[in-house]
């Protein structure tokens, strides 16, 4: 009886031991048209034993690596990609530029900077002034989340003014609760509560009834 402690280590244990021997077997053949026709054959077999990386972006550029991994980067056969070398595993990958924001203002993020530059761009009217009005709301609740704490809104203003160099001002507000998309949007709330509660009380009454009727009989 063979015990798994006496075989050769697999390479890579997610295709089994069956695909390892197959590998092991075209090292083995002695002409190279032997080897490429039989690497093809282990490639589809790869890919129909792990369906999955078939949803993944060059999935065939994947298997013929994981090829030349199971043939500890010894096979003589003709890719159709460049080969994949023993250093290229331990190679460490370049490291990525995080993006960094140049303002004392990170925490409202890249996308509320983004949101400020369209806003400068447009032309003076209501579209602008709506616009504006949602970076600010976004800009305290940003805050808000950043801060664990209450923030005033001249202070969301004077941000705002500095973020946009003097270009977006809020500062004749006395409040975000004056403009018309806070408005708006509470307003909304304040229906869908109402709307909530009053169907509460609804349901509330056709059951007291119900229980009445009940009671009676």
């Amino acid at each position: 009886m063979e015990y798994n402690t006496d075989r050769t280590q697999l390479l890579m244990p997610e295709y089994g031991r069956n695909i390892q021997q197959l590998v092991e077997h075209c090292k083995t053949l002695q002409t190279k048209e032997e080897r490429n026709e039989m690497a093809l054959a282990i490639i589809e077999f790869m890919g129909q034993r792990n369906p999955h990386l078939r949803d993944e972006e060059n999935y065939k550029h994947k298997l013929w690596d994981h090829l030349f991994i199971l043939a500890d980067h010894n096979l003589d056969v003709d890719s159709p990609y460049p080969i994949l070398s023993a250093d290229d595993l331990i190679t460490k990958p370049r490291k990525m530029d995080y993006p960094s924001l140049e303002n004392d203002y990170k925490f409202y993020g890249k996308s509320i900077l983004q949101l400020i530059e369209t806003a400068i761009a447009l032309e003076e009217g209501d579209e602008k002034d709506a616009l504006i009005q949602v970076i600010a709301n976004n800009m305290k609740k940003s805050y808000n989340v950043y801060n664990k704490e209450h923030v005033q809104d001249d202070v969301i203003f004077r941000h705002l003014k500095e973020l946009s160099k003097n270009r977006l001002d809020l500062t004749g507000l006395d409040s975000l609760d004056k403009s018309k998309i806070y408005y708006a949007t509470n307003r909304n709330n304040n229906n869908r509560n109402n709307n909530r509660n009053s169907n509460h009380n609804n349901n509330n009454r056709k059951n007291n009834f119900q229980n009445h009727k009940n009671k009676r009989r």
